[in-house]
């Protein structure tokens, strides 16, 4: 045998050997002989996983009850490898956004460039204001919808958090002492924008998340304060007007409905189109924004407990948590799942116990 051929036949075995170990690595892998670290949505089966000693070290010497720069994204990491930063609100560069530009609505944004730059034209704004954008450790609290928020009572400490987030039409007013009093930002779409403008909350952002192509339409109507020309399409009502200033209006990275759809989740991707069960809900998908954006996250109000069929599904309305199970759209309990996660890995923390 040539000394060529003999070389070949010792490193290409090795080669594939290397390939092979790298792979299962890289893509989790039950190696056999080996128990599996992640599950198949790639989070760590041990989600008791501690930080590294210079992060333990780091945030062990704070004074008890300071801020933990980095906390969140670190925790999120230690369980999640495959965790890579995204911005919370798009800006005139978002075309560069390679995660969300090959997505049609509502996982990306393709065939909408147009009218995007027109409304971020108009916009000018893209961060969450100069004073929260300073600081250098930001506590984010995303206030869910559900009716475990009912007399706990936990307003004055809703409101301690520095972004307050809302969903939907989710009033404020009347329901203060249980939900809080500030809002930050009030993430919706067309068909769950508060329709009566005197209930918009003063000082608010107004984030816009959409999950058609013709919701872009309608945001650059309201941005613009043109008048409501196109009805059809949407599957209820829309507000005809949103009371808000071009600058007080913003919208949100359609990387995060993606990423916790097909990533956290593990939804069916449906080639990339909005299908059956594949829908992720608003909660979530501020839970996932503020994993990449905040330094601490904490949630209250989220958790639907089919158990109980006749408890309000929502605080501020007497429809019962039966309604949920007909849902389209999303899957609940793959979503619970995905959220048990981060509780249980101590990323998030769950101020109603729902979750």
């Amino acid at each position: 045998m040539k000394p060529a051929h003999k070389l070949l036949f010792v490193v290409c075995p090795m080669l594939v050997l290397g390939f092979i170990y790298y792979s299962s690595g890289k893509l989790h892998l039950h190696v056999w002989g080996q128990k599996p670290l992640f599950d198949k949505q790639g989070f760590m089966l041990n989600l008791d996983t501690k930080l590294p000693l210079d992060l333990a070290y780091k945030y062990g010497n704070l004074s008890e009850g300071a801020c933990k720069p980095g906390y969140a994204a670190a925790k999120m990491t230690a369980i999640y490898p495959k965790s890579k930063p995204a911005s919370m609100f798009l800006d005139r560069n978002f075309k560069r956004l390679a995660k969300v530009i090959n997505y049609l609505p509502p996982f990306g944004f393709r065939t909408q460039e147009r009218i995007i730059d027109v409304i971020l034209s108009a916009t000018k704004n893209y961060g969450l204001g100069p004073e929260l954008d300073s600081l250098i450790c930001k506590r984010c609290i995303i206030v869910g919808n559900g009716g475990i928020l009912s007399n706990k009572s936990l307003g004055s400490r809703i409101d301690e958090y520095d972004v307050v987030v809302r969903l939907n039409e989710a009033p404020v007013s009347g329901y203060t002492r249980d939900v809080g009093s500030k809002t930050t930002m009030r993430i919706t779409y067309p068909e769950g924008a508060i329709q009566k403008p005197e209930r918009y909350e003063k000082d608010s952002l107004f984030v816009f998340s959409a999950f058609k192509p013709l919701d872009f339409k309608w945001l650059r109507q309201m941005v613009y304060k043109e008048k409501l020309v196109r009805l059809e399409g949407f599957w209820k009502s829309v507000a005809r007007y949103v009371p808000r200033e071009p600058s007080e209006i913003r919208i949100l990275n359609p990387y995060f409905i993606q990423e916790a759809a097909f990533q956290f989740i593990g939804l069916p991707q449906n080639n990339g189109l909005m299908g059956k069960g594949n829908i992720p809900t608003l909660g979530t998908v501020a839970i996932t924004m503020a994993l990449h954006n905040c330094d601490e996250v904490a949630v209250a109000g989220f958790g639907y407990d089919m158990n109980t069929p006749h408890a309000p599904l929502h605080y501020y309305e007497s429809v019962k948590m039966s309604a949920i199970k007909e849902s389209w759209t999303h899957n609940i309990s793959k979503e619970k799942e995905f959220l048990r996660k981060l509780v249980k890995a101590n990323i998030i923390t769950d101020l109603t116990n729902g979750i």
